[in-house]
């Protein structure tokens, strides 16, 4: 890995420059595909009445250009060091738990047909029901090739599902397809 070291503002101290290594070491054991990094050492010369004036960014780039960054002032160096250490840790551990999540991505399922069952205009939103029973809602813009305003209760739909807050709700609304008589 690749690792570029930097100040500004500030000279850059040998025991700085250790602590960065030392702490990208550890952080290198638990992530061994980083590709490259770069820690930035800034002093914050705005205000005189400003606490926290010694800035650290860590920035690690991972395969397929996925770059983790993190950004911490403090008082001093040291700590904005740690603290920046320790929320780029944290940054690439959810990377690696949302990369390694067993969630499986089903392909998504056909159309649901259904009849608009109840418009409420002035809300902008209405009901469909199911051809198995059962209401689903929808609002005005999942609607797809049809005018909100042009709706009528028993007009016939195709329509996507997936669990709203409250229930059951239309992520899409489409007119049902042409009949072509052969």
């Amino acid at each position: 890995m690749d690792l570029e070291i930097q100040s500004r503002n500030v000279a850059m101290t040998p025991r700085w420059k250790t602590e960065i290594e030392e702490r990208m070491a550890d952080l290198q054991r638990g992530h061994a595909d980083m590709l490259h990094a770069r820690v930035s050492l800034i002093k914050n010369r705005r205000h005189k009445k400003l606490k926290n004036v010694a800035e650290a960014t860590v920035v690690i780039t991972l395969p397929r250009r996925q770059v983790v960054t993190a950004r911490k002032e403090d008082k001093t160096f040291e700590e904005a060091i740690r603290a920046a250490f320790a929320a780029v840790q944290t940054e690439l551990q959810k990377f690696r738990d949302k990369r390694t999540s067993k969630d499986l991505r089903l392909p998504p399922l056909p159309p649901s047909r259904g009849v608009v069952c109840k418009l409420f205009p002035k809300s902008g939103y209405g009901f469909i029901l199911q051809e198995g029973g059962g209401e689903v809602y929808f609002h005005k813009n999942a609607l797809r090739g049809l005018a909100f305003d042009e709706l009528e209760d028993g007009t016939e739909v195709l329509f996507n599902v997936e669990q709203g807050e409250k229930g059951p709700q239309a992520t899409t609304v489409q007119p049902l397809p042409a009949l072509s008589h052969v």
